[in-house]
């Protein structure tokens, strides 16, 4: 549930602007003239999601992958000990249900060896684990794209009081998984239902249940909260709290970015999480009715992350590591597995683009990821990575590090 890009084929990165203005007309004009020049990939998720997707696999050597074994690979190694971890207690489920996945019996003696090696090894012990029990396999697809996502930090407060007033909501207890295409639905006396629509929540639907588990000072940061899934709050009375997916309504997910460029009120080509604040801000009444228009509503818990140099937990239940968890699509590629991403990522004051080749790990996924050459880097938390993960949108090299029996058996 985060912040995605979605963009296919060959494109041109346009030239990132900084010294965008807040001024009123002068945003009004940049909107209309295209100098917020960022991509949200949100846009065109609906359209790849009805698209056939044919990726091949090829076997590869480690010598073949430019700049191993990269930043950090300490760092990626950790990430993947701890979704080891995960699965050898049974908190996480083993690969399963994946085209690319495998079995436990494939990743149950690798994910032991890691364990017993553990978190804190060295940049010679993780590059040498990783050449000695996993196969480089090259996924090759007619497209790819890389976009980022991160953990914002909003204002909130325990109660609801003057400047606090939009609510995250628990999960509600009449809420049920259904095998229907959202999910999710309503149980009731007459048998399950749809839930209850982004707007009938918005208009008090459940109110009165005491759902209400923190109080927002912002109505547009909880809309893209309800996007990014996860998020620290940083609450009126000092200290945070991290808060984190728990459930959604099951209804239709649209992106607002969509709407928009189909009213024409921002050119595709420049439709960003920037542009759309800016016109959220050029726009405040209408605001709530673009909001409307994505029925998909997210319901909240409290995030029990640990480790404060980590992220929030990703999908597989892990903590996600800055700038190596990936988000990735489930039919594709399974939760736990190593990869190498080479692509290439903003940086700077400038955004500009520079070379990123290291090992992520799959801890994550979204409803716009989708296909096998696909993936969300997390940026990790605050306004630097919130920027970066903003105007990240590139194309690149996936390769799966799999079990070696695994690798002989899926790729030539």
């Amino acid at each position: 549930m985060s912040l995605r890009a979605i963009r296919t084929g060959g494109w041109l990165q346009p030239k990132l602007r900084t010294d965008v203005s807040l001024n009123p007309v002068a945003l009004r004009s940049q909107l209309q003239a295209g100098t917020l020049v960022f991509a949200l990939g949100v846009v065109l998720s609906t359209a790849l999601a009805g698209q056939a997707q044919a990726a091949s696999l090829q076997r590869t050597q480690f010598s073949a992958l430019n700049a191993w074994p990269g930043a950090g690979v300490q760092r990626g190694f950790a990430a993947f000990v701890r979704s080891c971890r995960a699965m050898l207690a049974g908190r996480t489920r083993w690969p399963r249900r994946s085209k690319f996945g495998g079995s436990k019996a494939d990743w149950k003696p690798v994910c032991q060896a890691a364990a017993r090696l553990g978190a804190g090894a060295n940049r010679a012990q993780s590059a040498g684990f990783f050449q000695k029990h996993f196969q480089p396999v090259v996924v090759r697809d007619s497209s790819s794209l890389f976009t980022g996502y991160f953990e914002p930090e909003l204002e909130g407060s325990l109660r609801q009081k003057p400047g606090y007033g939009t609510p995250l909501l628990r999960k509600p207890a009449d809420l049920v998984r259904t095998k229907t295409k959202g999910g999710y639905g309503r149980k009731t006396s007459s048998g399950v239902k749809p839930h209850f629509t982004r707007k009938q929540i918005e208009r008090g639907a459940l109110r009165g249940r005491g759902l209400e588990l923190i109080w927002l000072k912002d109505p547009t940061d909880a809309f893209f909260l309800h996007i990014q899934g996860s998020g620290r709050v940083r609450l009126d009375t000092g200290g945070a709290l991290r808060v984190g997916f728990a459930a959604k309504n099951g209804r239709p997910y649209t992106p607002i970015g969509k709407i928009l460029i189909e009213r024409g009120e921002i050119a595709r080509e420049n439709i960003s999480m920037q542009s759309i604040r800016a016109w959220l801000l050029l726009n405040a009444g209408k605001a709530q009715e673009l909001f409307w228009k994505n029925q998909s509503y997210i319901f909240f818990r409290k995030s029990g992350a640990s480790d404060p140099n980590l992220g929030p937990a990703g999908a597989q239940g892990v903590q996600l590591t800055p700038e190596h968890s990936l988000a990735v699509d489930r039919r594709y590629t399974a939760y736990g597995t190593p990869l190498w991403l080479e692509t290439r990522v903003p940086t700077g004051s400038g955004g500009n683009l520079v070379p990123f080749a290291r090992v992520m790990v799959a801890q994550d996924t979204g409803t716009a990821i989708k296909g096998p050459v696909r993936g969300d880097v997390f940026f990790g938390s605050g306004e630097r990575a919130g920027y970066a993960a903003g105007l990240m949108q590139s194309p690149g090299r996936l390769v799966l590090l799999l079990p070696k029996a695994l690798a002989r058996r899926l790729a030539r």
